[in-house]
């Protein structure tokens, strides 16, 4: 792994940054100390397929914070970026996600969707669950949210179904979750 500064407008979201999906962030937090001081912790981005083009696998709502900066007209510094070696996406997944679990844990519903990428790339339980710090029934359990219908993943993610409720809904049948 390697520090440097980069652009900007050499900056994307990799599709393997667990928190990439859906609408931007809120940054209202971040803010004050981006307009004030830039980015003081590095983003951990890969190099992408542009030549000095970069994805970032950890960062997100401190890239969509000097965007906005950005936006505001704000002046703009390169952005420090610790660049990971290439490699596959379930590193960069795993980075990703140990680099948010050190911030603020993420919802259930984003690890389900981490950890079923990395199961796809490979992964067994066992090692996700050592990677994380988990007891591999944790990982099964919110693997077991994949057993779950969309809608109900959704409602749960938005907080309008409790974690006891989710946790039967698991071990019930698509037409039971219907109803």
């Amino acid at each position: 792994m390697k520090l440097d500064f980069i652009e900007l407008g050499n900056l994307s979201i990799a599709a393997a940054n667990m928190r990439g999906k859906g609408k931007d962030p809120d940054v209202a937090d971040l803010m004050p100390s981006i307009r004030a001081r830039g980015v003081l912790v590095p983003l951990l981005v890969r190099p992408n397929c542009s030549e000095g083009h970069f994805e970032i696998v950890a960062g997100r709502r401190r890239f969509t914070a000097v965007g906005a900066v950005a936006r505001e007209g704000g002046a703009v510094r390169p952005i420090p970026c610790a660049i990971l070696d290439e490699g596959d996406d379930a590193d960069a997944l795993e980075a990703s996600m140990l680099e948010n679990l050190a911030r603020v844990q993420p919802d259930e519903v984003s690890q389900w969707e981490a950890f079923v990428a990395l199961v796809k790339a490979g992964r067994s339980v066992e090692e996700v669950a050592d990677s994380f710090g988990f007891e591999p029934r944790a990982v099964k359990r919110i693997l077991a949210l994949g057993n779950l219908l969309p809608r109900i993943r959704t409602l749960y993610r938005g907080g309008e179904i409790d974690a006891g409720t989710v946790r039967h809904l698991t071990l019930a049948s698509k037409s039971q979750q219907k109803s």
